[in-house]
């Protein structure tokens, strides 16, 4: 029984993921982004059980990626359709399954990609579907009335999935400055979003991350440069 319960925990990420399209379709955002924020924690808590039980299979990795698909992909590109075309007569709404397909993409890659055992290749998809949670929360009405603005964010979110920039890892690996200078960064600047912005800071965090990881990585290729 006890190698069941992280699956049981996956298919409760993958039954909010299902709750999420259905509250995408029927245009309730806040319900949207709540199935969200519910699939990041039992994603969160599968991974721990795991670890903590020792009951790892390969059955779990593959439940557990085809969960993130609906949960993180699925979900958000079901509520972007919907916000490109409330009433459903747009074709170009179906612009908004991009974000599912690369996200798809993205957990393909991961499963395959030894390089991503520490940190991240590319958005990670919990990520970019709290990022989508966050403008659902704070700005759909202005994203509603302009459609083009929501469509090039689509674009670049699906490059950043599958995008050749590392991104950090928020795990610490002890609680010294050395080894976790950039979660702490992360941290103090979240602090400082959440307390100007409140609700609105969700989808400022995820920027704030991608900069710091785009800002790390420039920095490790000009050291690479300066040492050839």
């Amino acid at each position: 029984m006890i190698k069941h319960i992280p699956n049981t925990i996956t298919c409760l990420n993958l039954f909010s993921g299902c709750v999420g399209v259905w509250f995408a379709f029927n245009g309730n955002y806040e319900g949207v982004a709540l199935a969200i924020i519910f699939s990041a924690i039992f994603d969160f808590l599968d991974g721990m059980a795991a670890r903590l039980l020792r009951a790892y299979s390969p059955m779990g990795k593959e439940l557990d990626s085809l969960a993130d698909v609906v949960s993180f992909g699925l979900v958000p590109g079901a509520m972007i359709f919907h916000m490109l075309s409330p009433d459903f007569s747009h074709n170009y709404a179906f612009l908004g399954f991009l974000i599912t397909i690369f996200s798809a993409l993205r957990l393909a890659k991961f499963n395959i990609d030894e390089r991503q055992t520490s940190s991240f290749i590319g958005l990670p998809t919990p990520a970019n579907a709290i990022f989508w949670a966050g403008l659902s929360l704070a700005w759909s009405d202005w994203l509603i009335a302009n459609p083009y603005i929501l469509m090039g964010l689509t674009a670049i979110f699906s490059y950043l999935l599958v995008a050749e920039i590392p991104m950090f890892s928020l795990k610490f690996k002890n609680l010294s400055w050395k080894d976790n200078r950039l979660q702490f960064i992360f941290l103090g600047g979240a602090v400082l979003l959440i307390a100007f912005l409140w609700k609105k800071a969700i989808a400022p965090l995820i920027l704030w991350y991608i900069l710091l990881s785009v800002v790390l990585n420039f920095k490790n290729v000009e050291k690479k440069t300066e040492n050839q």
